[in-house]
């Protein structure tokens, strides 16, 4: 395809996260007396915000305002002190991020993820890609599959949608790419599976980053 920019989602797609998002969560459940989880169940919490995640991984019956409140504050606190542990790139994702630039393909990162985090994370891990714009979850801003996000960010690279890429690891990106009208591919190395992104309308589902160069010379 003629590609001029892929915008990227974050975790599960560029970083993986699951480890220090879930043990960030554990901590907060666990002082509050509620039940914790293994790292594997946080792979179906993530992807719809941290209020989302936090919701989830509660009880059911402890679900109130007041609760989820309290578990919100504590886990954004306690994340703030421990992204960076266990987090790092996929392999490949670094290989990948040089053939783009080579190329002269724009960059850009649309997450659901709270934008302090966001744009810190990417500031650590890739602090010498040009990934321009990073838009986090902000208050006021609708989270995907809404696609506004993505839409600002082909505008601010001064690329038509349709000529962009969104590679994401769930549902919600898939959906969010379809909505914008640009060309949904799936991280199937992520944290859903790939059946889930096969449904949700992937055009192409990648078992590994480097398998997008074939992609980008079709």
């Amino acid at each position: 395809m003629d590609c001029k920019a892929v915008i990227f989602d974050l975790d599960g797609t560029l970083l993986d996260t699951l480890a220090d998002i879930a043990d960030a969560a554990n901590r907060v459940l666990a002082k509050h007396g509620h039940p914790t989880h293994a790292h594997q169940a946080y792979k179906w919490f993530v992807g719809d915000g941290s209020r989302r995640l936090m919701t989830r991984a509660l009880p059911e019956n402890q679900r109130r305002p007041q609760i989820i409140d309290a578990c919100l504050d504590g886990f954004i606190a306690d994340y703030h002190r421990h992204w960076d542990k266990a987090t790092r790139p996929y392999e490949g994702v670094v290989e990948l991020l040089r053939v783009l630039q080579k190329k002269e393909i724009k960059l850009s990162v649309v997450t659901n993820k709270p934008h302090q985090f966001a744009a810190a994370m990417m500031k650590h891990y890739f602090k010498d890609t040009p990934f321009a714009p990073i838009f986090g979850q902000r208050d006021g801003i609708p989270k995907k599959p809404d696609p506004r996000q993505a839409l600002a960010a082909a505008e601010e690279m001064g690329v038509n949608p349709i000529s962009c890429i969104f590679l994401g690891d769930s549902a919600v990106d898939m959906q969010t790419a379809h909505q914008a009208d640009m060309y949904p591919v799936g991280a199937g190395w992520g944290f859903r599976p790939i059946r889930e992104l096969v449904e949700a309308g992937a055009a192409r589902v990648l078992n590994h980053p480097l398998e997008m160069r074939q992609l980008i010379q079709a």
